[in-house]
């Protein structure tokens, strides 16, 4: 085995058994594939290599052979590579596309052994996405425009530029990746749905300077938010004050600060036609009587203060969208944790509710991962411990059926 294949499924086994052809064509952000192709190995994919002419000028065939182990394809010989990677790859992801190559994908123009490869994909109906980077202009100029739309049309995942001044940039690698990992694995299968995700903590505030809070990261309602938009969803995030380590990909969000505007905020969304509605955040549950307008001077005063109850989001959609809920609970044993989240279904009207141990320290609150109990009407099913991006892939997999059963999507 290549030593560079010894970080294959490191990170996550998504990939596992998955075979990714990676396409690098000639832009000067060529490099940030070297990093892509090790992130689809660490989550698990095969990852080969297929180069245009212009694209070796800029780097070596011999990094990405590094990187992945593999030999780099740059031309076509008597072995039929266009036609051999397209039976033996699972999916095609083509990053960076430039403008050349957009628009001679959309018009079937098989001069170079990337294109007659993309052939290959769609007739076999593939997977295939292509990420565009070069100058905004030309990104902007009709020719290109109309290759994107051509593409969408041929079910090609079009992953959008970030756009940077005069640049149409190379994107998040993470985001390209966790992107692409979906499409493979679960293709947009929540289109047409409109759904609602809440996410981190509220802050009640005593004065300017001090709140009331808790240790949520926004991490799991982020990851389901995420999910759920690459899987073709119209998704609303909601979310407080989210760890600068979340990344949140959703094109529509709002930040709210205490739970009363959280609330407020998915009533307006629900009112507008959002369906479903998954409470993945964790807002404060009390707030101070009196709001102080200047700060509390610590060497003048130790202030005395009364707490009130902040409103239940849950409470006032009950009946008005499907309701998922979430349920921190601390527990001595997964029965008792599963008790306390039947009663609190019951309590507030949830559809499903979601369960999880936070008196454990290596799941839940600012962590990277969670397990989590998930309990409908007449089940309930255990999320074992693993990412909580993983997580949220297996949450809406149960959502999605829900709703399929409720004739919602």
């Amino acid at each position: 085995m290549h030593p560079s294949k010894r970080i294959l499924g490191t990170v996550s086994k998504e990939l596992l058994g998955k075979s990714v052809l990676l396409g690098v064509t000639g832009s000067v952000s060529i490099y940030k594939s070297i990093d892509l192709a090790r992130t689809l190995m660490r989550r698990g994919g095969e990852v080969r290599v297929i180069m245009s002419q212009e694209a070796t000028k800029l780097i070596s065939p011999e990094m990405f052979r590094w990187a992945t182990g593999e030999e780099v394809v740059i031309e076509l010989t008597g072995e039929l590579e266009h036609v051999e990677l397209a039976e033996e790859s699972d999916g095609f992801l083509i990053a960076p596309a430039t403008a050349n190559t957009l628009v001679k994908l959309a018009q079937g123009i098989a001069d170079s052994p990337l294109v007659a490869t993309a052939l290959n994909f769609f007739g076999s109906g593939k997977v295939v996405a292509v990420v565009p980077a070069m100058h905004l202009p030309m990104y902007h100029s009709p020719q290109v425009r109309r290759a994107v739309i051509e593409l969408r049309n041929m079910s090609v995942e079009v992953i959008e530029p970030d756009v940077i001044g005069d640049l149409a940039h190379y994107p998040d690698v993470e985001l390209i990746a966790s992107r692409f990992v979906t499409l493979m694995l679960r293709g947009r299968d929540l289109q047409g749905l409109k759904l609602v995700v809440t996410a981190g903590p509220t802050r009640e505030f005593m004065d300017p300077v001090r709140f009331l809070s808790n240790p949520s990261s926004g991490a799991m309602g982020v990851s389901i938010a995420n999910e759920a938009q690459f899987r073709g969803a119209d998704v609303f995030l909601v979310h407080g004050p989210l760890s600068g380590k979340v990344k949140s990909f959703v094109k529509n969000s709002v930040e709210v600060q205490t739970t009363e505007e959280m609330l407020s905020a998915v009533k307006n969304l629900v009112e507008k036609g959002y369906r479903a509605v998954i409470l993945a955040a964790a807002p404060a549950d009390y707030k101070f009587k009196t709001v102080r307008e200047k700060k509390v001077e610590s060497h003048a005063e130790v202030p005395t203060v009364e707490l009130e109850r902040t409103p239940k989001i849950s409470s006032q959609l009950r009946g008005k969208a499907f309701l998922v809920g979430f349920s921190a609970e601390t527990a001595d044993s997964e029965e008792e944790l599963i008790e306390k989240a039947k009663a609190k279904k019951e309590r507030h009207g949830f559809d499903l509710i979601i369960a999880n141990n936070v008196s454990r320290r290596d799941i839940g609150f600012s962590s990277e991962y969670n397990e989590v109990v998930v309990i409908g009407e007449r089940y309930t099913r255990k999320l074992s411990k693993d990412y909580k991006y993983i997580i949220a892939r297996e949450i809406l997999d149960i959502v999605r059926e829900e709703l399929k059963n409720k004739h919602v999507v």
